[in-house]
């Protein structure tokens, strides 16, 4: 008994390896290779114009502004500083021309 289990072992691997498969063969995709290019065809007719649009109409005018308001007035400036009083004239001369007489 124990040598009939691993002769039926060996058996059947021997009879399961010895089975041709069948190879399957699977086609590949039709490439379509293109042809010569054909020859141009007739030009098409012209396309009707079109009708023109209608104008549109005027805008409302804009409403005047509002006047500005008056700016404040400014402040007073401050007064100078008071020069010093002048010296007093010494023997100096002033000679002043008399003017031309007129033509």
């Amino acid at each position: 008994m124990k040598y009939s289990i691993v002769f039926a072992a060996v058996l059947a691997s021997l009879a399961l390896s010895a089975c041709e498969r069948a190879t399957v063969v699977v086609p590949g995709p039709t490439v379509a290779v293109p042809g010569p290019a054909g020859p141009q065809g007739a030009p098409g007719a012209p396309a009707e114009k079109g009708a023109t649009g209608a104008t549109g109409s005027t805008g409302a005018t804009g409403s005047t502004g509002a006047t500005g308001s008056t700016g404040a007035e400014g402040a007073q400036g401050v007064d100078g500083a008071k020069g010093d009083k002048g010296k007093t004239g010494g023997s100096t001369i002033v000679v002043v021309p008399a003017p031309a007489p007129g033509r």
